[in-house]
């Protein structure tokens, strides 16, 4: 059992407003959980009833569309919370949250959450700020949506993960998406991202290996993506 004091997830969430007493208690009534990677953490629609503390590993939020296609959402890293707004908003997820690489969470209950919540005004501030955070990126991605081109959101969001995630060894994308989950971040049909990533290799401006994505022009996948 890890302790709560020493954890990453404290450093970058909302939990960093926490006391030592408020996260000793915490680290008593926490589960870990190891998720491999494809299965989910929760499923639209499922009762959170608490929140998980993503500590290792990567997952994607997902929606499911009426015609059957996986809408990806966001991508969360390690350090982030999942279920924040259900827990406020006392609702079921709005979205289901799906391993993409072998993961490592913590669920800490509600009735812990809530007590902290009431308690403890910096910290209720703080989630506050990151539902918000949270929409800001939801709104900015709409326009994106509505306002770019399938190939300028391709761009965008191929350096989107390289900033974010990094890049393995031999230089290539460190999260693997497939085609189809690729397509559904950038909202379009699998064949259609599968035509636009050969023409963007066959320009030269990244590479294709097997399931592996590797950025070569940085430069010119940037002046695509505005």
């Amino acid at each position: 059992m890890g302790k709560c004091d020493q954890c990453i997830v404290r450093e970058f969430s909302s939990l960093k407003a926490l006391g030592k007493d408020e996260l000793l208690q915490m680290a008593d009534c926490k589960t870990s959980y190891v998720i491999k990677k494809g299965e989910p953490i929760f499923e639209e629609g499922e009762s959170v009833n608490g929140i998980f503390c993503v500590k290792d590993g990567i997952c994607k939020l997902s929606k499911l569309s009426a015609n059957g296609k996986d809408q990806i959402v966001k991508l969360v890293k390690p350090g982030e919370l999942l279920g924040q707004r259900s827990l406020i908003s006392d609702e079921p997820a709005n979205l289901s949250a799906v391993a993409l690489e072998d993961m490592e969470v913590c669920f800490i209950p509600k009735t812990e959450i809530m007590g902290f919540f009431n308690n403890n005004n910096q910290f209720s501030m703080n989630v506050m700020k990151t539902i918000c955070g949270d929409l800001k990126e939801a709104d900015d991605h709409m326009v994106s949506m509505a306002q770019k081109s399938v190939k300028e959101r391709l761009a965008e969001t191929l350096l989107y993960l390289e900033d974010t995630f990094g890049k393995n060894s031999d230089g290539s994308l460190h999260i693997q998406l497939s085609r189809e989950e690729l397509a559904g971040m950038i909202g379009t049909a699998t064949e259609s991202c599968i035509r636009l990533l050969s023409e963007l290799n066959k320009i030269g401006v990244i590479d294709l290996t097997g399931k592996k994505i590797t950025i070569l022009d940085r430069n010119k996948l940037k002046r695509m993506a505005e």
